[in-house]
């Protein structure tokens, strides 16, 4: 049996080569080039199987923004899972792995570039799925910082946690300073509300969270 026959007989593989390959599409052509006949093509399955592996044309984008997005959560939680000991730290390294990760990220700067021209096909996609992704990733974030000490009402946790998603979200999609200087400014934020300012040094150009004792 063909590799590509043996694919076409497993829909988990299928949707996910189908999917890999619309991004790459979207990145290199832009999502209005993305065809399903085309993309079975670059595949090398039939249309029926793309349709049966992802179903219409609204459904492949919509898996393809989901799957990127799951890409980021990773981020998030590598970087807390890296300072299981220190809030800050474990801030500071969220937000910069996914800004880092952000920045060198093909499809986001197709699906940002194409918001901002003609091919504006995701950006109801975008718009419609924005709060649920924000969501999701408030509820990782609460997950993760659950399992350290804060001496603060959860109410105010939740508002700390809100406005550090939105700030880091924003700064994915349009950033205006380096992934470190952002995290150091959203770090410094909730160290200021944390009562643990002073727990911030200058190291040259760059603040840094001074280990804890």
């Amino acid at each position: 049996m063909s590799e590509v026959a043996a694919a076409s007989d497993d829909p988990i593989s299928s949707r996910s080569r189908i999917i890999a390959a619309a991004a790459r599409l979207t990145c290199s052509d832009g999502w209005s080039k993305v065809t399903m006949g085309r993309l079975a093509a670059e595949v090398g399955v039939s249309r029926q199987t793309i349709y049966n592996a992802v179903g219409s044309r609204e459904d492949l984008a919509e898996a393809m923004v989901l799957t990127e997005s799951a890409k980021f959560i990773f981020r998030i939680v590598e970087g807390f899972d890296s300072h299981p000991d220190d809030l800050l730290r474990a801030i500071h390294a969220a937000v910069e792995n996914t800004l880092v990760f952000a920045q060198g990220n093909d499809l986001l700067h197709a699906v940002v570039s194409a918001t901002h021209g003609a091919d504006t096909e995701l950006l109801p996609l975008l718009t419609t799925h924005s709060e649920s992704l924000l969501g999701t990733l408030k509820v990782v974030v609460q997950d993760r910082v659950d399992s350290y000490e804060i001496d603060l009402e959860p109410e105010r946790i939740a508002t700390v946690i809100d406005i550090v998603v939105r700030s880091a979200l924003s700064h994915v999609m349009q950033p205006t300073a380096t992934p470190r200087e952002t995290a150091e400014s959203i770090t410094w934020l909730v160290a200021r509300v944390l009562g643990r300012a002073g727990d911030l040094v200058a190291s040259g150009p760059d603040v840094v969270v001074r280990p804890r004792a």
